[in-house]
């Protein structure tokens, strides 16, 4: 006999098998200790398509930024792909705001930044918790958020321009974070807790 007590959201919805399958088995890859900030990126085409790259190798949540009253629209779904449903946004309207949270998490944080003492994107260890922060389209990461970060990198590059859209530049970056990863076995064994696994398979369950 059903609960009357309990509201309809508090039920968690049964799944196929496969599906419940599939459900644990990402579970099982997320990497807590690995995220991305995104510093008044403007397009919400490229948002959406940095969210996707993030599902695609593990990332749990991101950090958006917005401190020039940018208003979203809701473009971008198809890059998406409906990768909003299973990363989950933080956002901010400061960047000391994000900073601290970044530093709750003891997360090193990393720009992505041409600058003299930038590191190729190759020789920066992105095995540690670390939080990779991507600036907007025109001006890239901010003089605002410089003096927070613990060091920049630099994606190689040899042609005429010097930048990548930051879409891709993300992308570049957080599959040689999964190289990395990888061959040193962060993907082998789940890194999350029996209790935030069930926590987000229950709300992934109500999503899906």
């Amino acid at each position: 006999m059903s609960n009357p007590s309990r509201k309809l959201a508090d039920y968690v919805p049964i799944l196929t098998e496969k599906r419940e399958k599939k459900f644990r088995e990402v579970l099982s890859k997320r990497q807590p200790d690995l995220t991305v900030v995104m510093e008044n990126v403007h397009d919400p085409h490229n948002i959406f398509a940095i969210m996707r790259s993030c599902d695609a190798i593990g990332i749990m949540e991101i950090y958006i930024i917005n401190t020039q009253g940018m208003k979203k629209k809701g473009a971008g779904n198809k890059s998406s792909s409906s990768a909003n449903k299973w990363v989950k946004a933080h956002n901010f309207s400061s960047v000391e705001a994000c900073v601290l949270a970044l530093r709750a998490k003891n997360y090193k944080i990393i720009a992505t930044h041409l600058a003299s003492d930038s590191k190729s994107l190759y020789e920066t260890d992105l095995t540690e918790p670390v939080a990779l922060v991507f600036g907007n389209e025109k001006d890239g990461v901010s003089e605002a958020f410089l003096p927070h970060v613990d060091g920049n990198m630099k994606i190689p590059m040899v042609g005429q321009i010097q930048s990548l859209n930051v879409s891709v530049a993300c992308a570049v970056s957080l599959y040689e974070a999964y190289r990395q990863r990888l061959q040193a076995g962060h993907y082998e064994n789940t890194k999350l807790t029996p209790e935030q696994t069930e926590e987000i398979y229950t709300a992934w369950a109500k999503k899906s």
